[in-house]
């Protein structure tokens, strides 16, 4: 790790984003399989979101529960939306009305519905940028991703997406999108406690592509880790911030894209992007991922 050296980043090689993003998932839901959420509060963290500077803001159709869906919360929220917010949003899984979570793919004939569906829902006319995520929870494997990959690459051509990322991807499946169309970031799993997709970070900083981790605080709960609370017990934060700091230390290309449903862990996480780790804080980090 080496101190972070900057705070924003241009996304595709032309849109500048804050590194410290917003993750809409928990809008509808606190939890995976919890109830919905209360609408004014989903209204209110997403417009104090942009208040506090953010304009990244990662979303999906299918983050939904009872009825209560994020793009609509955005919609409602930010839209006519500011200048230089860029929202992101990704397509793929199928998630039936009263799945939790997805459970399957929607087939390659229904991409375009799925980005379709993100336009009306959003109330845009384009996206900046859309991931095409691959398979679930399970290590990615080297499976084509060709056929999906090139349905998004022509509403590229189309003029419906700006920009296009893939989620959820082995190296393997990087490069053979790559080979179709530019890729402007990777979304996988990954934080500083499990640097399991080291070498996809140093090919996307390699070679100028966005790295934007989903989990970034551990995806099911905080790691309890002793040098994370010595770290956060010097500098009077949280271990969550220590986490996302940790992150934008790690590389020029990481983005953050912290979810949530509450005004203060709203304000603490993006409060993360000021912290900055010393050099004796990262390598105590380093060593619980090396662990």
């Amino acid at each position: 790790m080496s101190e972070r050296p900057n705070d924003t980043w241009e996304l595709g090689g032309e849109l500048r984003i804050g590194r410290m993003g917003f993750g809409a998932m928990r809008l509808p839901a606190s939890a995976i399989d919890g109830p919905a959420n209360d609408r004014e509060n989903g209204l209110a963290v997403a417009r104090r979101a942009v208040e506090l500077g953010v304009n990244h803001i990662d979303t999906a159709a299918f983050y939904e529960r009872g009825g209560l869906a994020a793009n609509d919360i955005l919609r409602e929220a930010l839209s006519p939306y500011p200048d230089g917010l860029v929202i992101a949003t990704k397509v793929g899984p199928y998630k039936g009305p009263d799945d939790p979570v997805p459970t399957g793919q929607v087939a390659t004939g229904e991409l375009r519905g799925e980005v379709e569906r993100n336009l009306r829902e959003l109330g845009l006319d384009r996206l900046d940028l859309v991931n095409l995520r691959v398979g679930g929870l399970e290590p990615p494997n080297d499976d084509s991703i060709a056929e999906r990959f090139e349905v998004l690459a022509g509403l590229r051509e189309e003029g419906l997406i700006r920009h296009l990322g893939v989620s959820h991807v082995s190296l393997a499946q990087l490069e053979e999108a790559r080979r179709i169309a530019p890729v402007a970031a990777v979304q996988n799993w990954f934080d500083v406690t499990k640097p399991q997709d080291a070498a996809m970070l140093e090919l996307c900083e390699r070679e100028g592509i966005a790295y934007v981790p989903y989990f970034p605080l551990g995806g099911f709960g905080i790691p309890d880790a002793p040098e994370l609370k010595e770290v956060a017990g010097r500098h009077g934060a949280t271990v969550a911030q220590v986490l996302l700091a940790g992150l934008l230390a790690l590389s020029p290309v990481m983005l953050a894209i912290p979810g949530t449903s509450s005004l203060a862990h709203l304000e603490e996480n993006v409060a993360a992007a000021g912290l900055r780790l010393t050099p004796e804080d990262l390598a105590e980090i380093d060593r619980i991922g090396a662990a």
